[in-house]
């Protein structure tokens, strides 16, 4: 199973050409900001009780190379149950660009979610189900390693439901992840193992680990994103591509549409103690 890392590589790369008489600078286009829309919900159904991660997170894409993306503080976002119509808003405390639910909010089963962001005079709109997950079976550290000697081993275990098609998304901490499909294993349980690179991980240290249910759309979308990511620290949606579409939509403008994506997942979290192998 390959590792995943999403880096924090600003849309395209900087290309320079040096002299020993002159350094020769290429100018590269600027683009309008796009909104990026990262509204990945977890639903912790696990615990007890119930707990869920549901912060909207608000940026602009940037030119070329810029240090920082900027954050969106002034948005209007709002989240719409459409089967009672009941509306929730969010708000940005901090001015951080991340925007929490103004009441205590877990999303429930089988009810389909529409999202609202307004900024600058422009309507984006999303919808959602939360899509469901097992429990973890286990997970321990390993002993093997691969090309180096120096990895660290993770073991994990967990039963898939043979009812249905199932996607999942793994988030090992220090932005690496793994996406996995059930389609040679459904209803069983399955086991792989993910590998810690050496200059990523200072041992002995505490990692917390967590597998979401996710649906067949992201699956691919969390693909095709992290494919084209590049190689740089960063979280998922740090770096989206300019032609990568979410499930966002732009309802003022559609030819300005956003980036980004809404999603609801039930995610297991388990933290794993890792030493180093003698």
């Amino acid at each position: 199973m390959k590792n995943i890392k999403i880096f924090n590589l600003l849309i395209a790369a900087l290309f320079f050409f040096t002299s020993c008489e002159e350094v020769v600078q290429i100018e590269l286009p600027s683009g309008k900001p796009k909104i990026i829309i990262d509204a990945n919900f977890e639903v912790y159904f696990d615990q007890f009780p119930v707990t869920a991660n549901t912060v909207v997170k608000l940026r602009s894409s940037t030119d070329y190379f810029e240090d920082e993306i900027p954050v969106i503080s002034n948005a209007i976002v709002t989240l719409r149950n459409t089967n009672n119509n009941t509306i929730i808003p969010f708000f940005d405390a901090n001015l951080d660009g991340n925007y929490t639910p103004t009441i205590n909010f877990i999303p429930q089963d089988n009810i389909e979610y529409e999202l609202t962001v307004v900024y600058d005079n422009e309507t984006y709109k999303g919808t959602a189900t939360k899509i469901k997950s097992p429990t973890f079976t286990n997970v321990v550290q390993g002993d093997r390693t691969l090309f180096s000697g120096e990895e660290t081993e993770v073991k994990v275990t967990f039963k898939d439901d043979g009812s249905e098609e199932n996607f999942y998304l793994f988030n090992f901490s220090n932005n690496i992840y793994n996406t996995l499909e059930d389609r040679f294993f459904n209803g069983s349980e399955y086991n792989f193992s993910a590998f810690y690179q050496e200059d990523e991980i200072e041992l002995p240290t505490t990692v917390t680990i967590k597998m979401s249910g996710i649906s067949k759309d992201f699956y691919t979308y969390f693909r095709v994103l992290s494919s084209q990511s590049g190689q740089s620290g960063g979280g998922p949606f740090q770096t989206i591509p300019a032609s990568l579409l979410g499930n966002m939509v732009n309802s003022t403008n559609f030819k300005n549409f956003p980036l980004g994506y809404f999603h609801i997942s039930e995610t297991d979290v388990i933290e794993v103690d890792l030493v180093a192998n003698k």
